[in-house]
């Protein structure tokens, strides 16, 4: 159950008489975060204020932590979400947790499906075959949240042939997610053919003086190329979040906002 038809159905029963108000004030004291136990605090009203749920970051916790925080989440969100989970935590976690997906390359487990299909196309492309697990990471999330997905892997600058001969592909997104490590040219060389947003994800792959995706990094942030953001190293998960923003405003506004005819 969301949270705005949580919340709806809950006043619509006290006002049937079948909740007490007093029952309906416990209910309510956990409607914008609930603890759980002792180690967090789940936020229940980040979908209401971002449009995305909260999503569990993985590392540093237990396989029980993880389970309780999920098992709590899914009384009152459709979709669940870990990052950066190992297969020995997926292992541990599938005992605790029922229905538990996991997306191995992207190290993601997840329960539910959006309740919304948004409109809308991301494009994910990679400059490498070394970055799939961050290009997986930022598939499986905008996934997740509800968009369409189009993956190109290995099309980067070394044999630039290859992504040319997928100028329709990218022709027909409406946000680009460009994976790259090494030196990290792959985004501004996108960015210079596509007439949409272009997110830039440097990765840590690379030989010494990509010090661990600080080279690709930098490159992406001095591009030329206008139109092209730039989120951290290996952080997939922020960049399909960004592109799913993009969207999920893009579909809010469509067709409310007046034209402009230009001279």
């Amino acid at each position: 159950m969301t949270e705005p038809s949580a919340l709806e159905y809950l006043l619509l029963a006290v006002a049937r008489g079948e909740v007490s108000p007093s029952k309906a004030l416990e209910k309510l004291k956990h409607f914008d975060f609930e603890p759980v136990e002792d180690f967090a605090k789940v936020d229940h009203h980040r979908k209401l204020r971002t449009g995305f749920p909260e999503v569990i970051w993985g590392p540093g916790k237990t396989p029980a932590q993880i389970a309780k925080i999920m098992q709590v989440m899914g009384d009152r969100s459709t979709v669940v979400m870990a990052t950066r989970i190992e297969p020995q935590m997926y292992d541990q976690l599938q005992e605790e947790v029922l229905n538990l997906r996991y997306y191995p390359v992207a190290r993601i487990c997840a329960l539910g499906n959006p309740e919304t299909n948004y409109t809308g196309n991301i494009s994910i492309l990679t400059a490498g075959t070394a970055d799939l697990p961050v290009a997986e990471e930022a598939a499986v999330t905008a996934s997740l949240c509800g968009f369409q997905v189009q993956r190109l892997w290995d099309v980067g600058v070394s044999g630039i042939h290859r992504l040319f001969s997928h100028r329709e592909l990218i022709s027909q997104a409406d946000v680009i997610i460009v994976v790259a490590g090494m030196e990290g040219a792959l985004p501004s060389v996108v960015a210079g053919m596509a007439d949409c947003p272009i997110i830039g994800v440097p990765t840590s792959v690379g030989y010494g003086t990509n010090f661990g995706g600080v080279a690709p990094l930098l490159t992406m942030l001095n591009s030329c190329a206008a139109g092209l953001g730039v989120v951290n190293i290996d952080n997939g998960f922020g960049a399909a979040i960004l592109a799913a923003q993009i969207l999920r405003k893009a579909n809010q506004f469509k067709g409310d906002r007046p034209t402009c005819d230009f001279p």
